[in-house]
């Protein structure tokens, strides 16, 4: 037993010593994981600006769009080359923003305004790749919280959540290949689409495909229905539900509002938010309780875990991933919003109160 133990001690400390390095792994070994915590920053927002969350990119030429989330001052739409140098920078006002989407086929990045914050009304809006001609695209419908959610327990007893939310919470967004624009709700537990927004705008129809329990929450942080990413085939959109610390996926193939199209694809991702997919199709999810970074395969198995928080800087940025938001993939790296925001009434119980300079984080991709 003695050799056993000692034997277990050694893998352990082997493990952490090699912590900040790769170990690249095969897919398909489920015994194995890709683990590495090296994270570098990429830019640091400008004096005053604060809480990164959405975050999209233009591939044509690599740069980096960043939205704040910033309830009752001025939100700014970042614009940064590929070097982490910023280029220019949008005022859209008090009311907070959420997802960023660039559409590729007309070079415009959409972006989601939680107007219902700060009393203004809740709208996507959409600029070109130059920061320039703010447009309102359309109006969140007011569609109320979705039904109860029946949860079984172990011995076979039930508990029913009710959902009372009304807010509009717009929040991320992915094009299809047609260019219709998909949009997560994470209080009203909803899915939007709009069919070519490019042609329809300004005052484009929203159409609520999906309006599922299982895209409300209860939990925290107080989020549902987040990141969005569509299946290679456009068959399947999986959604991040934050709260429930869940991924789930959307069945496009059913009628429109099916009370059995979503489903649950990963348990247990703490703090489930933004989410992309690779070349390889592995789904990666920011876990921003967890201050990592993880990939799933297609079975929903978590493969790597990437990232970690490593305490503040003497100029007042996260080391690390801190509230990894949102991320979007460019090449072989992925760009993370630290939205560092602390939610919580008490004090001295998160990190995110000692943040005095916000950032935006870069990884390099795993090459198995």
């Amino acid at each position: 037993m003695k050799n056993i133990l000692k034997c277990c001690c050694y893998l352990l400390l082997a493990a952490v010593a090699c912590g900040a390095g790769t170990t690249i792994a095969n897919d398909n070994d489920s015994r194995r994981l890709i683990i590495d915590r090296d994270v570098d920053t990429f830019a640091v927002l400008p004096d005053g600006v604060r809480f990164p969350e959405g975050i999209t990119a233009n591939p044509m030429n690599g740069d980096i769009y960043v939205g704040t989330f910033d309830g009752g001052n001025q939100n700014k739409l970042l614009r940064y080359n590929r070097h982490g140098r910023l280029v220019a920078s949008l005022n859209l006002g008090i009311a907070p923003l959420l997802g960023l989407e660039f559409d590729r086929a007309n070079k415009k990045v959409y972006v989601t305004n939680v107007g219902d914050f700060v009393g203004s009304g809740s709208k996507i809006q959409r600029v070109a790749a130059d920061l320039s001609g703010l447009q309102d695209v359309a109006t969140i419908p007011g569609i109320g919280a979705p039904g109860p959610r029946t949860v079984g327990n172990p011995d076979g007893s039930s508990d029913t959540i009710t959902f009372g939310s009304g807010a509009r919470v717009p929040n991320a967004m992915v094009f299809d290949s047609h260019g219709n624009l998909y949009a997560s709700d994470s209080f009203q537990g909803a899915i939007f689409r709009i069919t070519n927004p490019e042609g329809c705008a300004p005052g484009c129809k929203v159409e609520t495909i999906s309006h599922d329990p299982l895209l409300a929450t209860a939990g925290f942080p107080p989020f549902g229905a987040n990141g969005l990413a569509l299946s290679s085939d456009e068959k399947t959109l999986f959604i991040a539900n934050t709260g429930d610390d869940r991924v789930l996926k959307l069945d496009l193939s059913k009628p429109l509002l099916s009370t059995d199209a979503v489903s649950v694809f990963a348990e247990s991702i703490n703090g489930a938010d933004g989410i992309a997919f690779d070349d390889h199709g592995r789904l990666w999810v920011a876990a921003n309780q967890a201050d990592e970074v993880v990939a799933l395969n297609a079975s929903g198995r978590i493969v790597a875990r990437l990232g970690e928080f490593r305490g503040i800087r003497h100029d007042g940025t996260p080391n690390g991933l801190l509230f990894p938001a949102s991320l979007v993939i460019v090449d072989d790296e992925i760009f993370v919003t630290n939205l560092s925001i602390a939610l919580t009434g008490s004090t001295g119980d998160e990190p995110e109160e000692g943040i005095t300079r916000w950032t935006v984080s870069r990884i390099r991709l795993p090459r198995h």
